[in-house]
């Protein structure tokens, strides 16, 4: 395989594409050495049958709002590659949602789900409809016009879409009702489901902790206590929110967290009572992220971004592209000593590109947020036995997967010089089991 070869057919063939571009461009970088040293492989095109996805379906949604006025969204399903296990991975609300953006998420989701060393397969969902602003009936009768088209593609042994961003409990509970009816079955076919109807204790927190377990694993190769360290955080959802929780367990120091609109820089850390006070007003109230400033007094930037601070350790925890090389190199020189990505592909090339040179820890999206994921595998197992597992039971998998994770990541990641390249680990672990298995069951 020569990789600028491929990536220029790709670029010809879908040239409006610019996020799954550049999540193929990473995985073929990392992986071309290896890829090479297969030459079965390549005589079966493996790589092009890796890199398109499945198929993918793209519906209209239409609904009516409380003035009665009709709406119309686009909605998605990426299905991109089952051959370890169903179909898996979010579904996403937001008005950026395109097809660019769920393909290179369902080709991420893929290598995630792989290193999970679950059976999952990879797959994205999503629609441009924005849950901000919406009354909670317009936003069920959303989910529901929504779920009326996606239904006859899914199911708990075909495809298993999860929550993402704009997706939370609320959504998944309107869109699994709403599935319920229509297939005339109770099934595991959503997770991050209600406690009360077959939803996974640690699941809300899975992706944050994971995220923190990852850090954790990487600060040992280097004896580095977490406590006391200085964290930046960007985001305020479900991600940064249990990423700020895990940190204040371990007396770590969160500092900052961002919406759309801005962010928050607090000086004196982020407590527990402020946590609170967070979660009550995102998951409950819908508010913004400036009414933290105005109720702890401190500092609030319109517009910003987290990146601008200093501090120890950063964790991008809102969306792909957060961190550009301007916003990297200000981390490094001020004294940042690992990043670890809550988010899906928050840093640019260019940034990573930064922190590898610098050699400093840095762990990709596809190993450090793979913990929501694992656990919404851990949901469908207890689903498929019909049994509940206690939080201790679900956490403890949890860190074992994270470990597990991390050590693949050594596995294939690790350089002469006694340094890990985490992408590269990451990526070749993924790769190797999705190429095995396709390859094991011939050309389809």
């Amino acid at each position: 395989m020569k990789v600028q070869e491929v990536l220029s057919d790709l670029k010809r063939r879908f040239p409006n594409e610019p996020e799954y571009l550049q999540a193929v461009t990473e995985v073929l970088e990392s992986i071309e050495e290896v890829y090479n040293e297969h030459p079965e492989f390549e005589k079966e095109n493996l790589i092009e049958r890796l890199c398109i996805p499945d198929r993918i379906f793209t519906f209209r949604v239409t609904w009516i709002d409380d003035k009665g006025k009709v709406n119309v969204n686009m909605g998605y399903r990426i299905q991109h590659s089952n051959v370890i296990g169903p179909y898996k991975g979010g579904i996403r609300f937001h008005e950026s949602v395109n097809p660019s953006i769920l393909k290179f998420l369902a080709f991420e989701q893929t290598f995630k789900n792989a290193l999970t060393t679950l059976p999952m397969g990879g797959g994205k969902g999503g629609s441009d409809f924005s849950p901000r602003g919406k009354s909670k009936t317009e936003v069920m009768r959303f989910c529901q016009a929504f779920m009326h088209e996606l239904w006859k593609y899914i199911g708990s042994e075909t495809d298993v879409p999860a929550g993402d961003i704009g997706v939370g409990g609320r959504e998944i509970g309107y869109m699994f009702g709403q599935y319920k009816k229509l297939q005339g079955e109770f099934t595991g076919v959503l997770t991050g489901k209600g406690l009360e109807f077959g939803g996974s204790l640690i699941r809300p927190e899975a992706t944050g902790y994971g995220n923190i377990y990852f850090l954790l694993e990487m600060l040992k190769t280097r004896g580095i206590d977490i406590a006391g360290k200085k964290c930046l955080v960007s985001g305020s959802g479900n991600v940064a929110q249990y990423t700020c929780d895990k940190l204040i367990q371990l007396g770590a120091i969160p500092v900052t967290l961002s919406d759309s609109d801005g962010y928050i820089y607090d000086p004196d850390g982020i407590t527990r009572e402020k946590l609170d006070y967070v979660m009550e007003l995102k998951n409950i109230d819908r508010g913004r992220i400036r009414e933290y400033a105005e109720t702890y007094g401190c500092k609030y930037v319109p517009g910003g971004h987290v990146w601008s601070e200093s501090g120890d350790i950063a964790l991008p925890s809102a969306t792909q592209n957060e961190i550009d090389g301007d916003d990297a190199r200000h981390l490094v020189e001020t004294g940042v000593i690992a990043v670890s990505e809550g988010a899906n592909m928050p840093s640019t090339p260019e940034a990573i590109e930064v922190f590898q040179k610098a050699k400093i820890l840095y762990a990709p999206g596809k190993a450090a947020n793979a913990g929501g994921v694992a656990t919404s595998g851990l949901e469908m197992t207890q689903n498929s036995i019909r049994l509940s597992w206690s939080r201790d039971e679900v956490d403890s998998k949890l860190k074992e997967i994270m470990k597990d994770i991390h050590r693949q990541c050594v596995k294939y990641g690790a350089q002469p010089d006694g340094t890990i390249d985490y992408v590269k680990g990451a990526n070749i672990a993924g790769f190797m089991k999705v190429a095995k298995a396709i390859m094991a069951q011939g050309i389809l």
